[in-house]
C-alpha cells in the first residue's frame, strides 16, 4: 500500500525521473490526454493512492529527450505527437498492471538512440555501476520488495539481468519497447502475451 507520507517522499526525491502508471482517459484521439493534468491531484483524483501500487515496476531505459514539463511524475505521460508513451496507457488501462510504479535503469541520460546508450555505457562502467546502485537504492526508498520488473525493451532488460541482484526482484519480464512500429492494439496482446508466458 503506498501512503500518503510514502507517496509525499517519492514525489520529492524522485518525481523528475519516474512516474506511476495510471493517465486520464484517452480523448478523441489515442494520443489525447497524456499530460499529467490532474491524474496526479488530490483533490481531482482523491482515489489515486488506491490505484497506486510498489509492486510492479516498469522499467524504461533512459531519457530519449528532456523533460519539458517541470511538475513530477511527467515521465512516461509525455505529450509530444512524436512520442508513444500513450502505447503504454493503451496496454495496461484496465489491468493488474495500471498503477505500477516507472523508472528508468539510466537516470538523466538523455540519449535517443539505443545503439549510442550501448556504446556510452561500454566506455563509461563506472557510471554504468553508479546507476544500477542507484537503482537498486531507489527500489528500497519506494518500499518495493522483490517486486515484478517489467522491462521496456531488449537493452533495459539485459542490463537489469546482467548487473541487478536478482535477490532484488521476483521477476524480470522482458517487454517490446513502446517505440516500436506496431499498433497500439498489437502492442497490447503482445505484452500481456509476453507476461503470461514468463508467469508460466
Amino acid at each position: 500500500m503506498i501512503t500518503r507520507t510514502l507517496y509525499d517522499k517519492i514525489r520529492g526525491k524522485y518525481g523528475s525521473s519516474a512516474s506511476w502508471a495510471v493517465w486520464e482517459p484517452q480523448g478523441d484521439k489515442p494520443k489525447s490526454n497524456m499530460g499529467v493534468q490532474n491524474v496526479f491531484n488530490f483533490e481531482f483524483n482523491p482515489s489515486l493512492l488506491d490505484t497506486l501500487r510498489n509492486d510492479i515496476v516498469m522499467v524504461g531505459l533512459n531519457f530519449s529527450r528532456e523533460l519539458k514539463d517541470p511538475l513530477p511524475f511527467t515521465n512516461f505521460h509525455d505529450e509530444s505527437p512524436y512520442a508513444n508513451d500513450f502505447k503504454i496507457r493503451y496496454a495496461f488501462w484496465d489491468t493488474p498492471y495500471y498503477g505500477a510504479y516507472m523508472t528508468d535503469v539510466l537516470k538523466h541520460l538523455v540519449i535517443l538512440d539505443a545503439p549510442k546508450v550501448r556504446d556510452y555505457i561500454k566506455k563509461n562502467p563506472n557510471v554504468l555501476h553508479r546507476h544500477i546502485r542507484a537503482f537498486e537504492e531507489e527500489l528500497e526508498e519506494v518500499e518495493s520488495r522483490r517486486p515484478m520488473l517489467l522491462a521496456f525493451g531488449r537493452d533495459a532488460y539485459g542490463l537489469l539481468k546482467k548487473h541487478l541482484d536478482w535477490k532484488r526482484y521476483g521477476s524480470l519480464i522482458p517487454l517490446t519497447h513502446y517505440s516500436h512500429h506496431v499498433r497500439k492494439e498489437e502492442y497490447r496482446e503482445d505484452v500481456h502475451s509476453r507476461i503470461a508466458e514468463s508467469l508460466r
